[in-house]
């Protein structure tokens, strides 16, 4: 089974705020097992519109994945982080476990 990836890119106006999301968010990602790759960070942007921020969260698959951002608890949490505290845009993608170049 392929692992679920959420990859979010965002734009934070209201830090104070953004914490409280951070702190709500905490719980359906641990009951989905969410594992943290990349959470902000230094980064480059050679092609293409960017944010100031950018997340890639794994889950050990796809439909867990799904189920994170579709509980009552996550999108509680998606509340309190709305606009004007944040813009973001996120992305719900199944992992490849294909073939590999080389």
């Amino acid at each position: 089974m392929s692992k679920g990836y959420w990859i979010a890119r965002g734009d934070v106006a209201d830090m104070e705020g953004y914490k409280k999301y951070v702190a709500a968010n905490a719980k359906p990602f641990k009951e989905y097992g969410a594992r943290f790759l990349v959470r902000g960070g230094q980064f480059e942007n050679p092609e293409g519109a960017s944010r100031s921020r950018n997340v890639v969260i794994e889950f050990p698959s796809y439909q867990a994945a799904l189920g994170c951002y579709n509980s009552p608890d996550y999108q509680a949490a998606i509340k309190l982080r709305l606009p004007p505290v944040a813009q973001m845009d996120l992305v719900i993608i199944e992992g490849y476990d294909g073939v590999q170049p080389g």
